[in-house]
């Protein structure tokens, strides 16, 4: 029987090449290996790089920003390491090494500067970026998102959503595990019928072994987190209702980063808002990089 997101796949590669933007394969380093979606043409458009969570690969995961941005943008979209064909045959699962891995290659792109913007665990290689390539990320927008995953972040949230690891919510092994994924991360889901969870179970969850251990290495000990003084300006837009990183998560987080900080809340969304409101999140995110190129965020 066909499956729906592997033909939806095909169609959104199509989509994506019809928006200005096509996968490209790039060498890290032998064995290390990252699929990036890259711009078609080369131009002196700002760059924009998207970072995606678990769960999803980039292109999935940030489909409606990049065919709402890819015309005024240079937009890049990095697979992660262990998501939509990346991989490397190195030991490191921290997101140091992830963010390393992302620098290097838009380094080989021939990205120079760029505003990253990232999801959840992206945000979380974002900060990681941020702190170790002052040069490369000029600024930030950070979705659903924390500095580091300290473990009293950690245990607080798996309270909220009621599992015991990260791994049991993040990988799902069920139908039921892949819609009760989305239910927690969304406001409302909608009527969605049991094959479409069965297609996304069967296609987006490879490399489970390699995805668990990922998340073992992203929950750190309080006593080991620091805040870091990154020197980007840190836009925050949040689902109001977001219950995995909730608004006590957030407020601390402005708290953090102070007068670089800045907050907007998108009300009746929940953790997944880049897609449970696309337009309304397309339309903040347009006015944040056209407040940031206002204000002296120059071409490459």
């Amino acid at each position: 029987m066909v499956n729906i997101f592997a033909i939806y796949k095909l169609v959104l590669r199509v989509l994506m090449k019809l928006a200005g933007v096509r996968p490209q394969t790039v060498e890290i380093e032998p064995g290390t290996v990252m699929n990036f979606w890259v711009p078609n043409q080369t131009s002196n458009k700002n760059t924009v790089v998207f970072i995606h969570g678990f769960a999803a690969d980039g292109i999935i995961t940030w489909q409606f920003q990049v065919l709402a941005l890819a015309r005024k943008y240079k937009v890049y979209v990095p697979d992660l390491l262990f998501f939509g064909g990346s991989i490397t045959d190195r030991p490191e699962r921290t997101p140091e090494f992830q963010a390393e891995c992302v620098a290097k290659g838009l380094r080989k792109l021939g990205v120079e500067k760029c505003t990253l913007v990232g999801f959840s665990y992206g945000g979380m290689v974002g900060f990681k970026m941020a702190e170790m390539y002052p040069d490369l990320v000029e600024s930030m927008v950070l979705t659903c998102s924390v500095m580091a995953l300290t473990k009293s972040i950690s245990d607080a949230g798996l309270e909220r959503i009621g599992f015991k690891s990260w791994s049991d919510y993040l990988i799902p092994d069920s139908v039921q595990g892949v819609k009760l994924l989305f239910e927690i991360a969304t406001y409302k889901l909608p009527r969605i019928p049991n094959f479409v969870f069965k297609d996304y179970l069967e296609v987006m969850f490879d490399n489970r072994k390699e995805q668990s251990e990922l998340l073992e290495a992203l929950v750190i000990d309080d006593k080991d987190f620091t805040i870091a003084q990154h020197p980007q300006r840190v836009y925050l837009l949040w689902g109001e209702n977001d219950i995995i990183f909730n608004k006590e998560v957030v407020n601390n987080l402005k708290r953090q980063l102070g007068d670089r900080g800045t907050l907007q809340y998108i009300e009746k969304a929940g953790h997944l808002v880049e897609a449970e409101r696309p337009c309304v999140y397309n339309k903040h995110l347009k006015e944040i990089l056209a407040t940031l190129l206002e204000d002296g965020h120059k071409k490459e």
